[in-house]
Protein backbone atom coordinates (compact mmCIF):
# COMPACT_ATOMS: atom_id res chain seq x y z
CA UNK A 1 0.00 0.00 0.00
CA UNK A 2 1.32 3.55 -0.24
CA UNK A 3 0.54 6.20 2.36
CA UNK A 4 0.47 10.11 2.19
CA UNK A 5 2.12 11.99 5.47
CA UNK A 6 0.79 15.34 5.63
CA UNK A 7 3.25 17.07 8.21
CA UNK A 8 4.59 20.47 9.67
CA UNK A 9 8.23 21.25 10.59
CA UNK A 10 10.28 24.13 12.22
CA UNK A 11 13.28 23.91 9.77
CA UNK A 12 15.71 25.99 12.08
CA UNK A 13 17.33 22.98 13.25
CA UNK A 14 17.54 20.77 9.78
CA UNK A 15 19.75 21.35 6.86
CA UNK A 16 16.68 21.30 4.78
CA UNK A 17 14.02 18.34 4.07
CA UNK A 18 16.08 16.34 2.13
CA UNK A 19 18.92 13.74 3.15
CA UNK A 20 22.16 14.83 3.20
CA UNK A 21 25.62 12.71 3.52
CA UNK A 22 26.56 14.64 6.52
CA UNK A 23 23.78 16.80 8.06
CA UNK A 24 20.77 16.31 9.56
CA UNK A 25 17.64 16.26 7.21
CA UNK A 26 13.39 16.14 8.33
CA UNK A 27 13.56 13.48 5.59
CA UNK A 28 16.10 11.30 7.64
CA UNK A 29 14.50 12.08 11.20
CA UNK A 30 11.14 11.01 10.13
CA UNK A 31 12.43 8.20 7.92
CA UNK A 32 14.20 6.54 11.09
CA UNK A 33 10.68 7.09 13.09
CA UNK A 34 8.65 5.24 10.64
CA UNK A 35 11.22 2.61 10.01
CA UNK A 36 11.62 1.85 14.07
CA UNK A 37 7.86 1.78 14.09
CA UNK A 38 6.97 -0.47 11.64
CA UNK A 39 10.24 -2.62 12.40
CA UNK A 40 11.39 -2.30 8.33
CA UNK A 41 13.54 0.18 6.72
CA UNK A 42 10.76 2.90 5.00
CA UNK A 43 11.67 5.37 2.35
CA UNK A 44 9.62 8.70 1.80
CA UNK A 45 9.74 11.26 -0.20
CA UNK A 46 8.41 14.45 -0.36
CA UNK A 47 6.49 16.90 -2.16
CA UNK A 48 9.39 19.19 -2.46
CA UNK A 49 12.82 20.46 -1.41
CA UNK A 50 13.03 22.77 1.37
CA UNK A 51 16.44 24.70 1.52
CA UNK A 52 18.42 24.83 5.12
CA UNK A 53 16.58 26.94 8.20
CA UNK A 54 13.40 27.05 5.67
CA UNK A 55 10.00 26.16 7.61
CA UNK A 56 6.74 24.17 6.22
CA UNK A 57 3.16 25.14 7.69
CA UNK A 58 2.21 22.23 5.30
CA UNK A 59 4.46 19.42 3.72
CA UNK A 60 3.06 16.17 2.24
CA UNK A 61 5.75 12.74 1.86
CA UNK A 62 4.23 8.93 0.40
CA UNK A 63 6.07 6.06 1.18
CA UNK A 64 5.45 1.99 0.72
CA UNK A 65 4.34 -0.77 3.18
CA UNK A 66 3.30 -4.04 3.38
CA UNK A 67 2.49 -3.71 6.77
CA UNK A 68 -1.16 -3.49 8.21
CA UNK A 69 -1.43 -0.96 10.70
CA UNK A 70 -3.80 1.76 12.06
CA UNK A 71 -3.14 5.37 10.50
CA UNK A 72 -4.69 7.26 13.57
CA UNK A 73 -2.97 5.30 15.81
CA UNK A 74 0.58 5.33 13.90
CA UNK A 75 -0.22 8.81 13.51
CA UNK A 76 0.00 9.06 17.13
CA UNK A 77 2.94 6.60 18.18
CA UNK A 78 4.91 8.58 14.88
CA UNK A 79 4.54 12.23 17.02
CA UNK A 80 5.28 10.87 20.11
CA UNK A 81 8.65 9.50 18.84
CA UNK A 82 9.31 12.89 16.62
CA UNK A 83 11.34 15.97 18.38
CA UNK A 84 8.73 18.53 19.12
CA UNK A 85 10.00 20.43 15.75
CA UNK A 86 8.38 17.88 13.36
CA UNK A 87 4.60 17.13 13.57
CA UNK A 88 3.11 14.78 11.68
CA UNK A 89 -0.98 15.61 11.04
CA UNK A 90 -2.36 12.65 9.43
CA UNK A 91 -1.35 9.38 7.89
CA UNK A 92 -3.69 7.96 4.78
CA UNK A 93 -3.86 5.65 1.86
CA UNK A 94 -3.58 7.16 -1.62
CA UNK A 95 -3.40 5.39 -4.98
CA UNK A 96 -0.68 3.08 -5.61
CA UNK A 97 0.39 5.27 -8.55
CA UNK A 98 0.11 8.69 -6.24
CA UNK A 99 3.40 10.69 -6.13
CA UNK A 100 4.06 13.66 -3.49
CA UNK A 101 5.55 15.62 -5.61
CA UNK A 102 4.71 15.08 -9.31
CA UNK A 103 1.21 14.49 -8.40
CA UNK A 104 1.30 18.32 -6.67
CA UNK A 105 -0.86 20.80 -8.40
CA UNK A 106 0.62 23.60 -6.63
CA UNK A 107 2.87 25.22 -3.70
CA UNK A 108 2.45 27.93 -2.07
CA UNK A 109 4.99 30.17 0.27
CA UNK A 110 5.18 32.98 2.53
CA UNK A 111 7.93 35.12 3.58
CA UNK A 112 7.68 37.43 6.54
CA UNK A 113 9.26 40.63 6.93
CA UNK A 114 9.08 42.45 10.35
CA UNK A 115 9.05 45.94 10.02
CA UNK A 116 9.57 46.98 13.51
CA UNK A 117 11.92 45.15 15.57
CA UNK A 118 10.50 42.67 17.81
CA UNK A 119 12.09 40.61 20.39
CA UNK A 120 9.58 37.89 19.81
CA UNK A 121 9.79 37.28 15.66
CA UNK A 122 13.40 37.90 15.13
CA UNK A 123 14.16 34.11 14.66
CA UNK A 124 10.37 33.86 12.54
CA UNK A 125 10.63 37.00 10.47
CA UNK A 126 13.40 38.83 8.41
CA UNK A 127 13.57 42.31 9.99
CA UNK A 128 14.50 45.58 7.67
CA UNK A 129 15.73 48.51 9.30
CA UNK A 130 15.40 50.90 6.45
CA UNK A 131 11.73 52.17 4.81
CA UNK A 132 10.21 50.04 2.25
CA UNK A 133 8.19 51.50 -0.98
CA UNK A 134 5.46 48.71 -0.97
CA UNK A 135 3.53 50.40 -3.74
CA UNK A 136 6.87 49.72 -5.75
CA UNK A 137 7.18 46.25 -4.65
CA UNK A 138 3.35 45.29 -5.45
CA UNK A 139 4.01 46.90 -9.36
CA UNK A 140 6.97 44.58 -9.61
CA UNK A 141 5.47 41.08 -8.17
CA UNK A 142 2.66 41.98 -11.19
CA UNK A 143 5.32 41.93 -13.78
CA UNK A 144 6.49 38.38 -12.80
CA UNK A 145 3.43 37.39 -14.21
CA UNK A 146 4.22 38.20 -17.79
CA UNK A 147 7.24 35.52 -17.73
CA UNK A 148 7.55 31.73 -17.27
CA UNK A 149 11.21 31.32 -17.07
CA UNK A 150 12.78 32.31 -13.69
CA UNK A 151 15.95 31.50 -14.59
CA UNK A 152 17.68 34.59 -12.91
CA UNK A 153 16.44 33.81 -9.83
CA UNK A 154 17.67 29.88 -9.66
CA UNK A 155 20.39 28.16 -8.03
CA UNK A 156 23.33 27.97 -10.04
CA UNK A 157 24.42 24.61 -11.05
CA UNK A 158 20.92 22.68 -10.48
CA UNK A 159 20.35 19.90 -12.08
CA UNK A 160 17.01 20.79 -13.46
CA UNK A 161 15.87 20.14 -17.33
CA UNK A 162 13.61 23.46 -17.12
CA UNK A 163 13.21 26.84 -15.26
CA UNK A 164 9.64 27.60 -16.28
CA UNK A 165 7.24 27.95 -13.45
CA UNK A 166 3.61 28.96 -14.03
CA UNK A 167 2.82 31.70 -11.39
CA UNK A 168 -0.86 31.58 -9.85
CA UNK A 169 -0.40 34.05 -7.31
CA UNK A 170 2.27 36.79 -6.05
CA UNK A 171 1.38 39.88 -3.99
CA UNK A 172 2.54 41.51 -0.98
CA UNK A 173 0.11 42.65 1.90
CA UNK A 174 0.43 43.66 5.97
CA UNK A 175 0.11 41.16 8.41
CA UNK A 176 0.22 43.78 11.52
CA UNK A 177 3.66 45.32 11.90
CA UNK A 178 5.08 42.55 8.94
CA UNK A 179 5.29 42.75 5.32
CA UNK A 180 4.00 39.46 3.57
CA UNK A 181 4.98 38.23 0.38
CA UNK A 182 2.47 34.97 -0.72
CA UNK A 183 4.02 33.24 -3.95
CA UNK A 184 2.21 29.93 -5.55
CA UNK A 185 3.01 28.52 -8.61
CA UNK A 186 3.03 24.63 -10.11
CA UNK A 187 6.99 24.52 -9.01
CA UNK A 188 9.67 26.64 -8.00
CA UNK A 189 13.26 26.47 -8.80
CA UNK A 190 15.87 25.61 -5.81
CA UNK A 191 16.28 29.56 -4.15
CA UNK A 192 13.65 30.86 -6.33
CA UNK A 193 11.39 32.34 -3.55
CA UNK A 194 14.06 34.00 -1.45
CA UNK A 195 15.92 35.75 -4.35
CA UNK A 196 12.15 37.11 -5.59
CA UNK A 197 11.75 38.45 -2.45
CA UNK A 198 15.57 39.80 -2.50
CA UNK A 199 15.22 41.63 -5.29
CA UNK A 200 11.57 42.64 -4.52
CA UNK A 201 13.37 44.65 -1.01
CA UNK A 202 16.32 46.31 -3.70
CA UNK A 203 13.61 47.62 -5.45
CA UNK A 204 11.43 48.88 -2.70
CA UNK A 205 15.09 50.50 -0.74
CA UNK A 206 15.18 52.31 -4.36
CA UNK A 207 18.60 50.52 -5.24
CA UNK A 208 16.47 49.14 -8.26
CA UNK A 209 13.89 50.10 -10.19
CA UNK A 210 10.31 48.76 -10.95
CA UNK A 211 11.33 48.53 -14.58
CA UNK A 212 14.65 46.72 -14.56
CA UNK A 213 12.84 43.39 -13.19
CA UNK A 214 12.00 42.76 -17.05
CA UNK A 215 16.10 43.33 -17.62
CA UNK A 216 16.95 41.23 -14.42
CA UNK A 217 14.57 38.10 -16.20
CA UNK A 218 15.71 38.48 -19.69
CA UNK A 219 19.32 38.06 -18.29
CA UNK A 220 18.47 34.77 -17.58
CA UNK A 221 21.53 35.06 -15.14
CA UNK A 222 21.26 34.84 -11.23
CA UNK A 223 24.29 37.78 -10.68
CA UNK A 224 22.05 39.92 -11.97
CA UNK A 225 18.67 39.31 -9.68
CA UNK A 226 18.74 40.68 -6.10
CA UNK A 227 20.53 39.32 -3.32
CA UNK A 228 18.62 36.23 -1.34
CA UNK A 229 17.09 36.32 1.55
CA UNK A 230 17.40 35.27 5.19
CA UNK A 231 15.99 31.40 5.04
CA UNK A 232 14.37 31.63 8.45
CA UNK A 233 11.53 34.01 7.63
CA UNK A 234 10.83 31.53 4.62
CA UNK A 235 7.24 28.94 4.94
CA UNK A 236 5.79 26.41 3.25
CA UNK A 237 2.36 27.13 3.47
CA UNK A 238 0.20 24.87 1.37
CA UNK A 239 1.00 22.09 -1.21
CA UNK A 240 -2.47 20.95 -3.32
CA UNK A 241 -3.73 17.54 -5.33
CA UNK A 242 -6.35 16.59 -6.85
CA UNK A 243 -9.21 15.44 -4.58
CA UNK A 244 -8.83 11.82 -6.02
CA UNK A 245 -5.66 10.96 -4.87
CA UNK A 246 -6.80 9.12 -1.93
CA UNK A 247 -8.73 6.14 -1.45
Amino acid sequence: MRYFIELSYNGSAYHGWQNQPKAISVQEVIEKGLSVLLKETVSIMGAGRTDTGVHAKQMFAHFDTDVVFDEVNLTYKLNSFLPKDIAIDAIFKVKDTAHARFDALSRTYLYRIALKKNVFNFDNAYFVKQDLDIKKMQEASKILFQYTDFQCFSKVNTDVKTFNCNLMKAEWFFENDELHFVIKADRFLRNMVRAIVGTMVQIGLGKLEVDDLHTIINSKNRSEAGFSVPAHALYLTQVEYPNNIKL
